[in-house]
């Protein structure tokens, strides 16, 4: 069998579109524009580039961005007072601060200081908690989008075994939460797992964030399986000397002749960070104001 592509750029596109029309309606209802602000540390160069797009992004939906672009060496405290005039602007309503942070900056204490309703990242504490324990917070965006592409092939998850390669704060153990709350039966799996590929090739869903590249191969995948390949990493090209190539965590070409449905990399989860980065700045800004919540562009 031949697995159906899901394609992460289309989906992207329409839930940016989503969040566009429902930006504009608020905007007409009450006067409201959500904003976000990114706050960027340094100059990473691949920091940089995502800045532009998130940039590019937000305005493109019809948001408000605030751009805070600060030197490499400047103080805890400097960037601490940011925030603080960030959590209290009412303009704003989603706050990023770009990771990675310089070495001299504490990451706990800088996302841990952003209030919890305007972390659009969903990297606070408080998030954390309230994702895991099944109350309404922010979610990190990563998840989100997986969690929305797997909702759409399935309709419900209600009842199908998930397992989660990788247990990041970031991805998977927010992921695996998420799961949860759609009342999937979730493993997370890890590189201490013995029987790692017999638990992959049990699943309905396999869900790869384990950043090592083409990990998982196809023998490892059940059949009709959903593989969703979080995974983004940069190897040698094996045709053009010299010259790099994406892959992700998933062996793509071995997996999709045994999976149902599988996202590719390039162009699978990597273009709905950005996506649902919206929907939460939009979510947060209906949250704040007591408004409707867009419908679908939430867990």
């Amino acid at each position: 069998m031949t697995a159906k592509i899901i394609d992460g750029k289309a989906f992207a596109t329409d839930v940016r579109a989503r969040v566009a029309k429902h930006v504009t309606m608020i905007k007409d209802e009450s006067g409201i524009t959500p904003g976000l602000a990114v706050v960027l540390v340094g100059e990473d160069p691949a920091s940089q580039v995502y800045v532009r797009n998130k940039h590019a992004s937000t305005i493109e939906v019809g948001m408000n961005s605030y751009e805070h672009r600060l030197d490499a060496d400047t103080s805890e405290e400097t960037l601490l007072a940011l925030i603080d005039q960030l959590n209290n602007d009412p303009n704003v309503h989603g706050i990023l601060c770009q990771l990675p942070l310089p070495d001299h900056l504490n990451e706990e204490l800088v996302i841990n200081s952003i209030i919890p309703s305007k972390d659009v990242d969903g990297f606070h504490i408080s998030n954390v908690g309230m994702l895991s324990t099944g109350q309404k917070s922010m979610v990190p965006c990563t998840p989100l989008g997986c969690l929305m592409m797997l909702r759409d092939h399935h309709g419900s998850l209600s009842g199908l075994n998930a397992v989660v390669v990788g247990r990041s704060n970031i991805v998977g153990k927010p992921m695996a939460n998420l799961l949860l709350r759609d009342s999937c039966t979730v493993t997370i799996a890890h590189s201490r797992t013995k029987n790692i590929e017999e638990l992959c090739r049990a699943a309905d869903i396999v869900v790869a964030a384990v950043g090592r590249p083409e990990m998982i191969t196809g023998d490892w995948i059940g059949k009709g399986a959903t593989v969703i390949d979080v995974g983004i990493n940069r190897i040698p090209h094996p045709e053009k000397e010299g010259k790099s190539k994406l892959v992700g965590d998933v062996h793509f070409a071995s997996a999709s002749e045994v999976a149902g449905a599988i996202t590719p990399v390039p162009g699978g989860v990597g273009p709905m960070t950005i996506a649902c980065l919206l929907a939460n700045t939009l979510t947060a800004c209906c949250r704040t104001h007591g408004l409707t919540e867009p419908e679908g562009l939430t867990a």
